[in-house]
């Protein structure tokens, strides 16, 4: 992932609530937990890479039996 040159804006926590779809309290009990996808502090802000939520929520797929 390192060198590749993502310049899309960085998500706040709010953000990512609202793409994934879950209260901003999760969101914040998972940083907590150094859980959910890798957020960065900018100044007293949590930040999040989309490169980063999507490889997380990629590793997030229910692997379903055959």
């Amino acid at each position: 992932m390192r060198g590749e040159s993502d310049r899309r804006p960085l998500l706040s926590a709010e953000e990512l609530a609202e793409f994934l779809q879950v209260p901003i309290s999760t969101v914040y009990v998972w940083n907590h937990r150094r859980q959910g996808p890798r957020a960065h502090k900018v100044g007293r802000h949590l930040r999040y890479r989309w490169a980063e939520v999507e490889a997380w929520l990629e590793d997030q797929a229910v692997v379903r039996a055959a």
